[in-house]
């Protein structure tokens, strides 16, 4: 089948800002299978300019597809985005259109009723399920047998066929790069730039996060098979610098320091950004000068709160100690640390928010993201925030740089403008000045003063957006009665599948092995 693979244009200030793009990994992902089994591909990557809607449906439909796979990685922000586009499709050609994503994984009831102009839903990974799709279709085979999907029968309801298997062998299925002019692509003020997942899930129990269920469980690609990847991408394509897009790559300590070791053996220029814990930092501080030595340059530390019973709230499973002493030790190693802070998850007022701002400046980060909570029907914390009342109404705004949910004692107005004044206050201080001005790295400077230029016509974008474009109601519905009742117990979107082994032997005395208890239990 003819496939084109679509990037839709995101309406997120920080996506329009930056002179910078990188490529969307997803898309690329499930095209490398796609043209292995045979089938011409093209992506047609919106985000560029940004292409106008008009001009990006003449663009797609100019090669005549049987098929047009929509996917965006800011998945609930994008959705109205890529649904216009789908009916601009559908409108003008027969093609079939598949949608893809975090968002219509869970959201595939709705979405499904809503419209015609998704024709199929991609549940979970796309690797494996995009190709038994597109066999289905050529083979004309029950939509029935393909896993992972979910569609409009006969009787035109909506359907979902059994989740499909997560991914056990991440290697198995090749990235497209050859899909991409990697010339396009930057990060980091002008370096290209790639995104790449050396692994995917998270075994932690956050119950805010909208990503650990999607991937299921926490797997990673072969640290030595990754390093190679990366160096080719540099010898072949130039490529100086790795955005991870993993939500937590350092888990395992052998396999982190596996990769690590393999990095300084391909001996490549290369800089690597991603997010992981603080306490991974924490507990690797014995190997971190083997992270700066394989490129680790900055480490976005998921630290949501500074408040100890908030933590707890959440779920997080860190510490304000360990969030500080990560910091400190990622600065004794030459490596960045970007600090996220959310506002939002329970009903702050000023003097929260005070302490807030006095406990970052206390914890001394190199740059900080400020970001209000944005609850997934799908996660734990939805059914926490279910009865808050919703005041953006514009799923475009759900981007978690826009406040969605109000709170009883601060206006928005309040909470506005007392999270710009944080983040002003936070990157403006002697400290950090001195850092961006005068630190003795040279890449560091560069970074730093990269971040700042973006940081500052993103701050001044989105006060100007506050004021004159952005709209809030007073009286909204509550989380539930907006998106509908909580999907917690569908959190998981795949299910595993356990290797087979082979039974222990048991012990003289006729008891089982432990193994064997282990996997009984």
């Amino acid at each position: 089948m003819n496939i084109v693979l679509i990037n839709p244009p995101h309406t997120a200030i920080g996506s329009r800002v930056p002179d910078d793009h990188l490529p969307p990994l997803g898309l690329l992902a499930i095209g490398g299978p796609l043209l292995d089994a045979g089938h011409p591909v093209r992506l047609v990557d919106a985000e560029f300019g940004p292409m106008p809607l008009p001009a990006l449906v003449d663009d797609a439909l100019s090669g005549d597809p049987d098929l047009v796979l929509i996917g965006h990685s800011g998945s609930t922000s994008a959705h109205p985005t890529a649904l216009r586009i789908a009916e601009m499709i559908k409108a003008r050609a027969p093609a079939v259109v598949v949608y893809g994503g975090v968002f219509p994984t869970y959201h595939w009831r709705d979405v499904l009723a809503a419209t015609h102009a998704f024709d199929f839903i991609v549940r979970g990974e796309g690797e494996v399920t995009a190709v038994s799709l597109v066999e289905a279709l050529e083979r004309r085979l029950p939509m029935a047998s393909v896993a992972g999907i979910a569609y409009r029968d006969d009787l035109c309801r909506a359907f979902a066929t059994p989740p499909a298997a997560a991914i056990a062998d991440l290697d198995a299925c090749r990235v497209g790069w050859e899909l991409i002019d990697h010339r396009r692509y930057s990060y980091w003020g002008g370096k290209r730039a790639v995104v790449m997942q050396f692994s995917r899930g998270c075994p932690h129990l956050c119950n805010y996060c909208g990503q650990r269920g999607f991937w299921t469980r926490w797997r990673h690609r072969d640290p030595v098979k990754f390093a190679k990847e990366i160096a080719w991408l540099h010898r072949e394509h130039g490529v100086e610098l790795i955005n991870l897009a993993d939500e937590n790559p350092t888990s395992s300590k052998k396999a982190w320091r596996a990769f690590l070791e393999a990095m300084i053996a391909e001996n490549v220029p290369v800089l690597i950004v991603g997010s992981t814990r603080a306490d991974d930092i924490v507990r690797d501080a014995d190997i971190l000068h083997l992270y700066r030595k394989a490129g680790v340059i900055r480490w976005l530390l998921g630290m949501e709160n500074t408040d100890e019973a908030t933590l707890s709230l959440i779920r997080k499973g860190g510490s304000t100690k360990s969030d500080r002493e990560a910091i400190r030790l990622l600065r004794q190693h030459g490596i960045l640390s970007m600090a996220t802070w959310v506002a939002g998850f329970e009903d702050e007022g000023l003097r929260d928010l005070w302490r807030g701002f006095r406990q970052l400046i206390a914890y001394d980060p190199d740059q900080i993201q400020a970001l209000y909570v944005t609850p997934h029907r799908w996660t734990p914390f939805f059914r926490i925030a279910k009865d808050r009342k919703v005041i953006q109404k514009d799923v475009r705004l759900w981007d978690y740089k826009h406040q969605v949910l109000a709170l009883t004692r601060l206006k928005p107005w309040m909470l506005f403008f007392a999270v710009k004044l944080i983040e002003l206050a936070v990157q403006s201080r002697p400290k950090a000045l001195a850092r961006i001005l005068f630190h003795p790295d040279p890449e560091q400077r560069h970074s730093m003063r990269w971040y700042t230029r973006m940081g500052r016509r993103v701050w001044f974008r989105e006060v100007w957006s506050f004021l004159v474009r952005d709209r809030r109601v007073k009286d909204g519905p509550t989380l539930a009665e907006f998106w509908g009742a909580p999907q917690d117990a569908e959190e998981e979107s795949m299910i595993v599948r356990r290797p087979v082994r082979k039974p222990a032997r048991a012990v003289i005395d006729g008891g089982v092995a432990s193994d064997e208890r282990r996997l009984a239990g």
